[in-house]
């Protein structure tokens, strides 16, 4: 199970959020995922969850902390939140913490939809790099965990990498884009089978929850216009 993390400060202001420009969920995306995780303790769909990731990021490890207590079924015991580079949005490299117009100014226009390997910044990931790294993360990880419930907090990047590489779509794995928009704290559930991924469901949002507002972007509009991070 992916999950979205909630509405973050660097979504709203307009922060190119990596490691440092990162700084957490705005008090509107803790509302967000704590009304999902009022969902998940209601009906317990996800009770007795075997492993909880996150990526290193705050607002995601931030997300997974929220939702730890819904995930054990009432079980005292809480969940550990497994914290995994690889689960991260597109490293931005030299980006990081800019905000969008100063990375305008810094760094070359991008258009991944035609240059997919270009770097968002000096030190930073392509596009085609950053879906393979993360589509193999999550391969890796279902591989630990055969047979087993894993919940992932996680980014908007990253859910669509795995449906670019994991269902048939041509070109997933090599340029192409699905122009998605991702609501935050939202799920998107996988089953394995003998190594084969199914698409369960995508952008469930089935809570009161306001909608997230056009625009409120972490990636470069001119890269990503639909992808939020």
């Amino acid at each position: 199970m992916l999950v979205r993390h909630g509405e973050a400060v660097c979504n709203v202001s307009g922060v190119c959020g990596g490691r440092k420009g990162c700084t957490g969920l705005t008090e509107r995306g803790v509302r967000q995922v704590e009304m999902l995780g009022d969902r998940l303790a209601a009906t317990g769909e996800l009770a007795g969850t075997d492993a909880l990731y996150a990526s290193v990021l705050p607002r995601a490890v931030q997300t997974a902390e929220i939702l730890a207590p819904a995930l054990t079924g009432g079980e005292v015991t809480r969940l550990p939140v497994i914290a995994e580079c690889g689960l991260c949005e597109l490293h931005p490299g030299e980006a990081d913490g800019l905000s969008w117009s100063q990375f305008a100014e810094r760094f070359a226009e991008l258009d991944w939809d035609i240059h997919p390997d270009q770097v968002i910044a000096p030190g930073g990931e392509s596009w085609t790099g950053f879906v393979n790294r993360a589509a193999d993360t999550l391969e890796l990880i279902a591989a630990r965990h055969p047979g087993q419930l894993v919940v992932v907090a996680c980014h908007a990047g990253v859910i669509e990498a795995s449906l670019l590489a994991l269902l048939p779509v041509a070109g997933g794995r090599s340029g192409a884009r699905l122009q998605l928009r991702t609501r935050h704290a939202s799920l998107t559930s996988w089953e394995i089978d003998g190594g084969r991924w199914r698409l369960l469901g995508y952008n469930d949002q089935t809570y009161p929850a306001a909608t997230d507002r056009p625009g409120a972007s972490g990636l470069p509009s001119t890269g990503r216009r639909s992808v939020d991070a």
